[in-house]
C-alpha cells in the first residue's frame, strides 16, 4: 500500500519540475522574511531570481547549526509569531539549543510525511502503535504521534521510561507496532527476557527505530529478539522532525519525501556536490515549510543517495542508513573512526551483549582506545581462558574494521549504563588533560 501515490510514484522529470518551482518560492520567501538569509544573500550578491534550475542551488551558501544558534530563539522564523502554533528544540548539549517553529500548515505537512512512512512499514488504521519516543521539546514523540493520527491508527503515547511497564503494555494492549531508539530497544529486549517475555506472546508486525546510528547487525539482533521487521526512520529537529525519510518493506534505503525536502550529498571538506551513490554529508532544503524554511542545511550525517526506482513501486530518492557523523568521528593516531564501525565488529561475536562504550584517552603522547563490552551471563561465569579468547577475537574484528589495535575490556553484565533515549557510546577524555 502507498499512502500518497501521486507524490511517491511521480516520475523523476515531474518531481524535478515541482522541486524547482518550490525551491524558487522558498528562496524568495526566505530572502524577504528572514533577516539572516536576506543579509547573507545580499553580501554574496545573490538574488532569488538567480535560481533558474535545480543546479543553481549550488550558488546558495550553506546553513549550519551555528547559524541557527545565532538566531536563538525565534530569529529564523519566516512568519509572525502569531502564526506559529508549536515550537520544538534540540537539547543544546553542545551550545545554545536550536529552536524550530511550526505553523498549522507545517504540522499538517509533518503529519503527511510520517503517514507516508508508517504506511511504508505496512501500518494502517487497524494498528496499535506504542510510541516510546520522548514527548516535549524533542520532536521524536510528536512526529510519530501526528502521523498515527493521520492514518487513523491507535497511538499509545507512553514516551520513554517505565521500561518494565512498556513490556506489560505490549502484551495487555495488543501492541502491533513499537517505536524506539535502537539502544532502548535492546534494553527493552533485555528486560523482556528477565520478565520471561517471549516474542510469541505478542503480535508485533513492525518496529520503527531512529534518532541514533545503527548497523545492519543491530537491526538483525532487534528483529530476532522481537520477532518483527525493523524499519529505519530519519529526521532532525531543524528540518521538521522524524519522517523526512523512512524505509519501505524492501529495507533497501530510506525514501525521502522529495516534494517536501530537497536532498544533496556534498564532500564535507570541500563543500562540493557529489554524484549519485557517493558517500558524503547530507544537505537538506525545506521546500514547503512556512514557519522556518531552511536552505542547504548541513546535517553532518554521512550517507549516499540512490535515485533508482524501488521494488516497492515508489520513485522517490533513497538515502542509505547513516554510517557516521562528521562531528562524532573520533580521530585517533590520524585514523578516522566511527562508533558504528566498532558496533559492527562487536555484533559479529557471540557470548557478548550489544552494550558497549568507547573510551579515548591520551595517557602520554599517543592516543589510546579502550572498548568496554558486556560479557554474557554464561561467559562471565565461564573459565578465564574463554574470556581471553573472546577478548582477542573482538580485538581482531575491530582492527579489521578500523585498522587500529584497541584494548578490549570485558565487563560484568548490566554494568554499562542504559539509556532510555540516545545511548552515550563515546567518552573522550583527551580534553581533560
Amino acid at each position: 500500500m502507498i499512502w500518497n501515490e501521486k507524490a511517491e510514484c511521480m516520475s523523476r522529470e515531474d518531481m524535478a519540475e515541482l522541486q524547482l518551482k518550490k525551491l524558487q518560492d522558498v528562496v524568495k520567501r526566505a530572502y524577504e522574511n528572514i533577516p539572516y538569509y536576506h543579509k547573507k544573500y545580499k553580501e554574496l550578491n545573490i538574488h532569488p531570481n538567480d535560481i533558474q534550475s535545480l543546479e543553481d542551488i549550488e550558488k546558495l551558501p550553506f546553513t549550519t547549526k551555528d547559524d541557527l544558534r545565532e538566531g536563538y530563539p525565534f530569529g529564523m522564523f519566516a512568519v509572525p509569531s502569531r502564526e506559529i502554533i508549536e515550537v520544538h528544540s534540540s537539547s543544546g548539549t553542545t551550545g545554545k539549543p536550536v529552536v524550530s517553529g511550526y505553523t498549522r500548515k507545517d504540522i499538517d505537512c509533518w503529519s503527511e510525511l510520517v503517514a507516508r512512512g508508517l504506511t511504508m512499514m505496512g501500518i494502517d488504521e487497524n494498528d496499535i502503535i506504542q510510541n516510546t519516543h520522548g514527548y516535549g521539546l524533542f520532536t521524536g514523540g510528536f512526529g510519530v504521534h501526528y502521523g498515527s493520527h493521520k492514518i487513523g491508527s491507535i497511538v499509545i503515547p507512553i514516551s520513554t521510561g517505565q521500561s518494565r511497564r512498556q513490556i506489560e503494555i505490549m502484551k495487555d494492549f495488543g501492541t502491533t507496532v513499537v517505536i524506539f531508539t535502537p539502544s532502548y530497544g535492546m534494553y527493552l529486549a533485555e528486560l523482556a527476557k528477565e520478565e520471561g517475555f517471549d516474542s510469541k506472546d505478542i503480535n508485533l508486525k513492525a518496529i520503527g527505530f531512529g534518532a541514533e546510528m545503527w548497523t545492519e547487525e543491530m537491526r538483525q539482533e532487534i528483529q530476532t529478539r522481537f520477532g518483527a521487521p525493523a524499519y529505519n526512520i530519519y529526521g532532525l529537529t531543524e528540518l521538521m522532525g522524524p519522517g523526512i525519510a523512512v524505509e519501505c518493506s524492501a529495507q533497501d534505503g530510506l525514501h525521502i519525501s522529495e516534494d517536501y525536502v530537497y536532498p544533496e550529498i556534498i564532500d564535507p571538506k570541500t563543500g562540493k556536490t557529489l554524484e549519485e551513490n557517493k558517500n558524503g554529508e547530507l544537505v537538506l532544503t525545506n521546500l514547503e515549510r512556512e514557519g522556518m524554511p531552511l536552505i542547504r542545511f548541513r546535517t553532518k550525517d554521512i550517507t549516499s543517495i540512490n535515485r533508482q526506482s524501488c521494488q516497492c513501486g515508489r520513485n522517490t530518492a533513497r538515502m542509505e542508513r547513516i554510517t557516521g557523523r562528521t562531528d562524532d568521528m573520533i580521530k585517533v593516531k590520524g585514523v578516522a573512526v566511527f562508533p558504528s564501525q566498532i558496533e559492527k565488529a562487536l555484533l559479529k561475536v557471540n557470548n557478548i551483549e550489544p552494550h558497549y562504550q568507547i573510551i579515548v584517552t591520551r595517557p602520554h603522547l599517543m592516543d589510546e582506545i579502550e572498548v568496554k563490552v558486556e560479557a554474557s551471563e554464561d561467559l562471565f561465569s565461564d573459565e578465564v581462558k574463554e574470556m581471553i579468547n573472546i577478548k582477542k577475537k573482538i580485538e581482531d574484528y575491530i582492527e579489521n574494521e578500523i585498522g587500529l589495535r584497541v584494548k578490549v575490556t570485558l565487563v560484568e553484565p548490566k554494568s554499562i549504563p542504559r539509556s532510555e533515549g540516545k545511548a552515550i557510546r563515546v567518552i573522550d577524555k583527551r580534553n581533560l588533560h
